[in-house]
């Protein structure tokens, strides 16, 4: 069955309506990314909580104890924040306001364990995979 051009035209519209996802920043061709690896340790952050992980004020992952989570980054300055979530004592919403801000580079990988310390949860850094 063929649908008529106006038709075809009313389905489509509610597609050219909807709101873009926010983009990351951009880099031109060639720049290459970098490799940025959050973990949660076992006995790091003692709670049963998961730990959501901001990037650019948008939350980009939650971990569990154990778990960890890779992104592919354009080089320059990440804007990152950590927080609890979930249910009960967890509830959402209970983010911390400071954040940390790193600066990455082309092709290199960086890894971060997320800990738990005076002044909440940061992320430190990891030694190297060899």
């Amino acid at each position: 069955m063929r649908l008529p051009f106006p038709a075809l035209a009313l389905l489509l519209a509610p597609l050219a309506l909807a709101e873009p996802l926010a983009p990351l920043p951009t880099t031109t061709q060639g720049e290459g990314y970098a490799v940025l690896i959050v973990s949660r340790e076992r006995l790091e952050v003692a709670t049963t909580c998961e730990v959501a992980l901001y990037l650019y004020d948008q939350m980009a992952a939650r971990l569990h104890q154990g778990q960890s989570v890779s992104f592919n980054l354009p080089p320059g300055k990440v804007t990152l924040r950590l927080g609890l979530t979930g249910t009960g004592p967890c509830q959402d919403g209970i983010a911390q306001l400071n954040g940390q801000a790193l600066e990455l580079t082309a092709g290199e990988v960086r890894r971060y364990r997320i800990a738990m310390g005076s002044d909440g949860l940061r992320l430190h850094a990891a030694p190297a995979l060899n």
